[in-house]
């Protein structure tokens, strides 16, 4: 899928909701139990953030947050929910594959539900948040295991799309991996992700 298409795919499925928030208002479950990773002051990237439930939430734990998402409709709508919950959040409208990712600029990055990558995508995506996390940098990253085919209660239908433990650990087999879970869940996040799900979650540190 080219830029364009990318744009013009995510730009009608956020608009789809109206006013409402497709993904929901409230933060990912996964990333807002994470909190104890976090401290004042850090840079954290959000990475196709939507619609800003993640920025946002990220932002009121006092932390710097930028976030990154292709579609001017979902930053209009996270700039909305920035100022309703009072916080400064540093928006970027930039396709996530194609970015120019700086090096070495953020302690954590913040990898939800980004599995729109095909595989060759993923590979490229993934190599991007190595390079822009500091040494010592976090990678915070949830998902779909292929399963969730199964289930269809969010997520492509395109299994190859999806993250296994093995494929997490052979993807980043230069980071310390602090936690790696595959676990079936309930979760609610609007009228996208509703119903049971098969997951998984990553946190991995980068070398110092």
């Amino acid at each position: 899928m080219s830029d364009v298409d990318r744009l013009a795919f995510w730009n009608e499925r956020f608009s789809q909701a109206g006013e409402d928030y497709l993904f929901g208002a409230e933060p990912n479950r996964f990333l807002s139990g994470l909190s104890s990773y976090l401290y004042p002051g850090m840079q954290v990237l959000s990475v196709a953030d939507g619609e800003g439930r993640n920025g946002v939430w990220l932002a009121q734990q006092g932390v710097k947050v930028t976030t990154l998402e292709i579609s001017p409709v979902a930053v209009a709508k996270a700039r909305r929910l920035a100022a309703s919950r009072d916080v400064s959040v540093n928006f970027l409208q930039a396709d996530a594959l194609t970015w120019s990712w700086p090096c070495a600029a953020y302690d954590a990055v913040a990898a939800i539900f980004i599995q729109f990558a095909t595989p060759a995508e993923r590979d490229q995506l993934f190599a991007h948040i190595r390079h822009t996390l500091k040494p010592g940098g976090l990678l915070l990253l949830h998902g779909y295991t292929p399963r969730q085919l199964e289930y269809r209660t969010g997520g492509p239908p395109l299994a190859e799309n999806m993250y296994t433990e093995a494929m997490l650990r052979t993807a980043f087999a230069d980071m310390e991996i602090l936690h790696l879970r595959e676990h079936d869940d309930v979760i609610s996040e609007g009228v996208a992700h509703h119903g049971m799900s098969a997951l998984i979650d990553l946190v991995a540190r980068k070398p110092q």
